[in-house]
């Protein structure tokens, strides 16, 4: 289950497949700022498979894809 979620402090731009950019963006201000005296809030990331699970264990998957398929992506006004 660890590998859901991250401590942002062990983490960085190489993963920003795994965490997304933000939460790799703040892993890298907390590593290299903080020294200098920068405050950057402490936290956690969950992961992109703690999202992926997610999605299968309440059975999303199948509904958002059905959902996206019927967006008219040409047309904006549809979109808004």
């Amino acid at each position: 289950m660890d590998d859901y979620v991250v401590s942002l402090d062990s983490i960085g731009m190489d993963d920003v497949a795994r965490v997304g950019g933000k939460n790799a963006s703040l892993g890298e201000m907390i590593q290299h700022l903080s020294a200098s005296g920068v405050n950057v809030p402490g936290g956690f990331a969950t992961t992109a498979d703690a999202f992926r699970r997610f999605l299968s264990e309440a059975e999303l998957t199948d509904r958002i894809s059905a959902a996206l398929e019927k967006l008219e992506v040409e047309d904006t006004n549809a979109l808004a």
